[in-house]
């Protein structure tokens, strides 16, 4: 974590920023750690879901999320940090774009599509990260992050396909987890310099803990439709603990390690994850088009892990 210079000017600083990342070269032994544990946990929460949803309306299961994720990074010791009163605005709209919006509507869509279509989606992730920091923050992609985006991207498009042509996604969840993909392009490039300043455990808590305020009405306001069914409810803890918390606390550290659109090539691989545990536990099939689309989100991710030029 690198903090600022006691007396520096505050007042000037735009709300989206500049942050070089700690590694801009080959990612490390602990990069690769940290980028599949993300992988795999987010990859998994599609499921998740999709259990939850057996018992609890969105709403619920967005609060118990939320508030599970946030009660345990909370109880997790960590650096008594303040934030800059310059930085609360930041910190507050990352809260909401980050997490109260995209995790509201990830159950809402999983109404109209199915988990494992929902995971390959959000593999866009990377394509509006790499946008908003070309556009806002004069961060153009180029060399091998550029391919890895191209690459990625093809690979997402080739593994979507049989899933929309066989009827499987409808237009209004698909709407529905594109904004919440894009509300995520916005929120790595906002969190990457906070994450500087603050470490992850500091940040990523109070903003769980904001993010729980923002999703308690409409939460609370579905609580009646509940019927609390001990799988489903396992389910939402482990994707709040794990899911949520635990993942968000990695997540902030690698973006601090590498850099935001780089960091987001995590959602690359989700769509693997999403589509074995479709496959195990909800007897999705996967077509031959779908398994050479899986080869091409690896060779994307393999290629945005190399040193910038």
């Amino acid at each position: 974590m690198t903090s600022n210079e006691p007396g520096s000017s505050q007042a000037g600083r735009r709300l989206f920023e500049r942050s070089d990342a700690a590694n801009d070269g080959t990612f490390t032994p602990g990069d690769w750690g940290l980028f599949l544990a993300v992988a795999a946990i987010w990859g998994s929460s599609f499921l998740f879901i999709d259990i939850g949803l057996d018992a609890f309306p969105p709403g619920l299961i967005t609060l118990l999320r939320v508030g599970s994720g946030a009660l345990t990074l909370l109880l997790l010791p960590k650096p008594s940090v303040a934030i800059e009163a310059s930085d609360r605005s930041r910190l507050v709209l990352l809260s909401v774009i980050w997490v109260a919006v995209p995790f509201t509507l990830f159950p809402i869509a999983e109404q109209y599509i199915n988990s494992s279509v929902t995971g390959l989606l959000n593999g866009a992730t990377p394509i509006f990260a790499a946008t908003v920091a070309a556009v806002l923050l004069r961060q153009r992609a180029k060399g091998p992050l550029l391919l890895g985006i191209v690459v990625g991207f093809a690979g997402i498009v080739l593994i979507s396909l049989p899933s929309i042509g066989d009827g499987a996604s409808e237009a209004r969840g698909v709407l529905l987890v594109l904004a919440a993909t894009l509300s995520y392009g916005f929120a790595i490039n906002l969190a990457a310099p906070l994450q500087h300043r603050y470490g992850s455990l500091p940040l990523m808590s109070r903003m769980l803990a904001l993010a729980t305020v923002w999703t308690l009405p409409y939460g609370l306001w579905e609580i009646d439709d509940a019927t609390w069914e001990k799988g489903p409810v396992v389910a939402v803890l482990v994707l709040g603990v794990f899911g949520t918390g635990i993942a968000f606390a990695i997540m902030g550290s690698l973006v601090g390690r590498v850099g935001s659109t780089r960091a987001s090539f995590i959602t690359y691989l989700i769509p693997v994850v999403a589509l074995a545990l479709g496959v195990t536990f909800r007897n999705d099939t996967v077509a031959p088009l779908a398994v050479i689309g899986i080869v091409f989100v690896i060779g994307g991710a393999v290629l945005a892990s190399r040193a910038r030029r």
